[in-house]
């Protein structure tokens, strides 16, 4: 059973990724072509950018849930500094907490975009802009669930090392280069306690 829960995240998160970065190249590519458009002879696409812009709003919210998961948004860890470990572990329980239920109206809010939005298209490409709403609703759902999740398991088993915090799960043990620096090299010198 944990097997394969682990293997259906591990899913999951390429599936999400493999978008993001599908998001990322299609950015890239149409951006460069907007660009040689205005200097070269060839005829002017008008919706380019706009699913430029779109790729950008994809790639957004899609790779938000990976985020959650890998601690990779922005965030000041003043608090997790502090002496005392339960300290820590509330603060950053909260915090997991606050992301998922944020995430959660974001969620409901997407969700009635994505059903009231029917009938209006985007000006160029003529989309539904359900369709452009359903992705964003994808990756809503993910940040929540990966959010609610990880605000349990930092309640449960406390907060996740600072370094490398959840590629450990991912990559497997041994996976990770051995810390560098002089607190390295004095853990060696002092040896096993």
């Amino acid at each position: 059973m944990k097997h394969g829960l682990r293997r259906l995240v591990a899913l999951l998160t390429g599936v999400e990724l493999a978008i993001a970065c599908l998001a990322t190249a299609l950015i890239f590519v149409l951006i460069l072509f907007q660009a040689a458009q205005r200097y070269l002879p060839v005829p002017q696409i008008i919706w380019a950018g706009e699913l430029s812009q779109f790729g950008l709003i994809w790639l957004t919210f899609v790779a938000a849930g990976v985020l959650v998961t890998r601690n990779g948004h922005i965030a000041i860890q003043l608090i997790d500094n502090v002496p005392g470990a339960l300290v820590a572990r509330a603060v950053q329980t909260l915090a997991m907490a606050l992301v998922a239920v944020i995430s959660a109206a974001f969620t409901w809010a997407c969700w009635e975009l994505v059903h009231s939005a029917g009938f209006l298209t985007s000006p160029a490409l003529r989309l539904p802009m359900s369709w452009v709403y359903a992705l964003v609703l994808v990756g809503l759902v993910s940040a929540t669930v990966r959010a609610a999740v990880g605000a349990v398991q930092i309640a449960w088993f406390g907060p996740p090392p600072p370094d490398h915090a959840g590629l450990h799960d991912e990559l497997g043990p041994g996976a990770l280069p051995a810390p560098a620096g002089p607190l390295a090299a004095r853990a060696e010198s002092e040896g096993p306690r």
